[in-house]
């Protein structure tokens, strides 16, 4: 998290700004996400007692770009019949998709509807409820959170596990299905701090790591500033082991500091919109994550809204333009291009167990996956919320 001062310095952009408001006023997240109400991290949350530290405020509002213009993201009754994405024939058949979802159980064969959910594709099912082009885009990205239409010829399981778990976390509190830390991100690492030193953790913070000391190919000790660490396995991000992993892509993302809402929001202080990648004849979609004062990051009448893409072209700061135009008039704006790096192999031989790098989303579920994988490399069990040790009687309501 950065206070803004820190946010131009490290951009380079000389002076300090002014009507800005005070520093301490502002917690800038470079590489803002949110997190699903029902979804995977909020459980590891709760299950490690990490929750009790935190604060959440819901997200106001979720929106899918279309035609030029921002649209609410219909899932309710009230919402899908005043919706202008769609017309009144696909309303109905919208209405029954979102019926046989919410119905459905992964272990009761009754609620398939005559489908099998590990053999019929995502295309079968929408041909099935006669869905039209427009409701498809934004049924599978904006419900689906699927970044490409790969999905589409792939069994239908997943997505409809996706969709389902949009729908459950919306119904938690009814504005949006996403939730935002009170005072940003650096929150969730300052609970896990809170909660290592009630168990004897020790945290050692802007330390650089000198070396990563092997012995016949397994990992023994880490060297940083000329101190020792001994360890039988080590667990890094790409940058700590950048000899252990290969670039796979690149992304952009465009922080801009706002002093009013998005248009076409209802004034939201928060908010989430994606772009589709359809609307704008691209491979991946462009995302927008808005917060402000609501949520203890910005001053008074202050915003901070970052666009996001995966690159696709020599011209990456083109390529969110679409985003950007929606944020207009932008106080200043701050680019950023980052290389998306994977590990090259599974850790298991030298037990270096490398993530990888935050993709162009804007929430964790993606980064939730690459935690169980690593604990799944790591120890070759599974992340099991119902097996965990810590019983998890945490209710975020409360």
């Amino acid at each position: 998290m950065f206070v803004v001062e820190q946010l131009y310095k490290r951009f380079q952009f000389p002076g300090n700004p002014k009507g800005m408001g005070q520093g301490k006023e502002w917690n800038v997240d470079l590489i803002p996400k949110f997190l699903l109400s029902s979804g995977q991290l909020v459980k590891m949350l709760l299950c490690t007692e990490v929750m009790r530290y935190l604060d959440f405020k819901v997200v106001e509002g979720s929106y899918v770009y279309k035609g030029g213009k921002v649209h609410k993201l219909p899932v309710t009754e009230a919402e899908i019949h005043s919706s202008d994405l769609m017309g009144m024939f696909d309303k109905r058949r919208f209405r029954k998709l979102l019926l046989f979802i919410r119905n459905f159980e992964e272990q009761d064969p009754r609620t398939y509807q005559d489908m099998n959910p590990n053999r019929t594709t995502m295309r079968e099912v929408f041909h099935h409820f006669d869905l039209g082009c427009d409701v498809v885009e934004f049924t599978g990205h904006a419900l689906g959170l699927h970044c490409n239409d790969d999905y589409l010829d792939e069994p239908c399981l997943q997505t409809i596990k996706r969709i389902k778990l949009y729908v459950e976390s919306l119904a938690r509190y009814g504005h949006s299905p996403y939730l935002y830390p009170v005072y940003g991100l650096g929150e969730l690492a300052q609970g896990f701090i809170r909660l290592s030193a009630l168990n004897g953790v020790t945290y050692m913070l802007n330390h650089q790591v000198d070396d990563i000391i092997m012995d016949n190919g397994r990992v023994v000790a880490v060297e940083s500033q000329g101190e020792t660490f001994h360890c039988k396995q080590l667990l890094c991000d790409p940058s700590y082991a950048p000899s252990r992993v290969k670039r796979v892509g690149q992304v952009i993302r465009v922080i801009c500091l706002l002093n009013h809402p998005i248009r076409n929001t209802d004034d939201a202080g928060s908010c989430h919109i994606i772009i589709p990648l359809a609307q704008l004849n691209r491979k991946s979609d462009i995302y927008i994550c808005m917060v402000s004062y609501t949520h203890n990051v910005a001053p008074d009448g202050k915003y901070i809204a970052v666009v996001s893409t995966t690159v696709e072209t020599s011209n990456p700061e083109k390529e969110v333009q679409p985003g950007l135009a929606l944020l207009e008039p932008v106080i200043q704006k701050f680019v950023s291009i980052s290389n998306l790096m994977t590990p090259i192999d599974d850790g298991r031989r030298s037990q270096i167990f490398v993530s990888r790098s935050y993709d162009a989303t804007t929430h964790f579920e993606t980064e939730c996956k690459d935690i169980n994988d690593l604990l799944w490399r790591m120890t070759g069990s599974e992340f099991i919320f119902e097996d965990f040790h810590r019983e998890c009687e945490a209710d975020l309501d409360n």
